[in-house]
């Protein structure tokens, strides 16, 4: 990828995992939301059956039991489908250390060929002087929760996913025009995401 060309011509897809809370956690949601053009798709999502069971705290952030997911297929079942979604495009997430180190150990053959985008990472840099940059944060304070389809609610993946989508795309906007795509990656192609964490990161929540 041509990291000078317009952010409009490159394919991201932003996504978002939800995990049962063990160490380390197994996949129970996941959801993708491709962007082209600079316009946002539809969420497309997947249940996921774990090996092990959700605990009680991550069920009681994302509300998803285990019997919601008893009737799942297993990762391995529907990683050929996600990976059809992030192939030939460039990773979205926030905090996306956290979702990227999940999803490729629970699908080894994918790597984000074409780099990452950490809405949490280019949001410190490009919007100054908010209190958090937690996701929930950012969704009130830009109003990127506005007109959601019904259905959708915060700390699922599909919500996640979406509000990360048009996260990214308020963060590429730019008053002298479309943002370089370059300007938007924080991760290299082939490299492999750090563990750094941050005041933001809902890891020790979230799975």
């Amino acid at each position: 990828m041509n990291p000078l060309v317009p952010w409009t011509a490159v394919r991201w897809v932003a996504v978002d995992v939800e995990g049962n809370g063990q160490r380390p956690p197994d996949l129970v949601e996941v959801a993708v939301v491709a962007i082209a053009g600079g316009e946002i798709g539809q969420p497309r999502s997947w249940l996921v059956r774990p090996a092990r069971p959700i605990t009680p705290m991550a069920r009681k952030f994302h509300q998803i039991a285990d019997e919601d997911v008893a009737d799942a297929p297993a990762i391995a079942e529907v990683a050929g489908q996600i990976t059809a979604e992030l192939d030939g495009a460039v990773f979205v997430a926030h905090n996306a250390h956290i979702d990227l180190s999940v999803i490729m150990r629970e699908i080894p053959e994918y790597r984000p060929v074409l780099g990452v985008a950490d809405t949490l990472k280019l949001s410190r840099r490009i919007i100054g002087g908010l209190g958090s940059y937690k996701l929930s944060a950012l969704a009130d304070a830009l109003a990127l929760s506005d007109g959601l389809p019904p259905g959708l609610r915060p700390h699922r993946a599909g919500y996640d996913a979406l509000v990360c989508a048009r996260l990214l795309r308020h963060l590429a906007a730019s008053a002298s025009g479309p943002r370089a795509a370059g300007e938007l990656l924080t991760l290299p192609s082939g490299d492999e995401p750090s563990a750094e964490r941050g005041e933001d990161d809902a890891a020790p929540v979230l799975f």
